[in-house]
């Protein structure tokens, strides 16, 4: 176990953890998500080696997971000590306001049939959507619907810079045009 800033509150919320809860892991620029399944033990989406915290990149891969392409990734049953590093980690049940939560033996008992290599999607198929899908049956990611808004945000801000140049452009001409007159 790594040595951790957080070990009183981390050790205080897996105390209070309850199968079937959903446990995030805060990162830093980004936050893991396992599944809760009782005696510290957690099921989560990750790299072989880990979540990719630590982990290295390999050049010739844009995304990977400890130097696994995001293409595959694999489901693991782990202590949960294991997995926090030297992390925060929170009970976050928050989509409870928007989702009806499965009972937690059925939660549990999802998390473990899926255990073993699947594919892996940053925006589609993550650990978040992994832990989302065990406790509700759908695939849901805050963190990549955000990822998905900026992305467009920055698209749209492209398109209309792009339309604004064009539009600038054929003014400047016509006004070039007027004044060669």
């Amino acid at each position: 176990m790594a040595v951790s800033t957080y070990n009183s509150h981390n050790r205080s919320v897996i105390r209070r953890a309850r199968a079937g809860d959903l446990l995030e892991f805060n990162r830093g620029w980004y936050s893991h998500w396992a599944v809760y399944i009782g005696d510290e033990e957690v099921v989560h989406l990750g790299g072989i080696d880990n979540d990719g915290i630590n982990g290295t990149l390999k050049s010739n891969h844009v995304f990977t997971i400890c130097g696994k392409t995001f293409n595959k990734a694999v489901v693991k049953k782990e202590n949960f000590w294991k997995v926090v590093f030297d992390s925060k980690v929170e009970i976050n049940n928050t989509k409870d306001r928007k989702c009806r939560p499965k009972p937690a033996h059925e939660i549990v008992r999802e998390a473990l049939s899926k255990l073993g290599e699947i594919g892996y999607n940053v925006l589609w198929n993550n650990c978040e959507h992994f832990a989302a899908f065990c406790r509700y049956g759908v695939n849901w990611s805050e963190q990549a619907n955000k990822a998905l808004t900026g992305i467009a945000a920055v698209g749209a801000t492209v398109v209309v810079g792009g339309i604004i140049r064009e539009l600038c452009k054929g003014r400047k001409e016509k006004t070039r045009k007027h004044l060669d007159f």
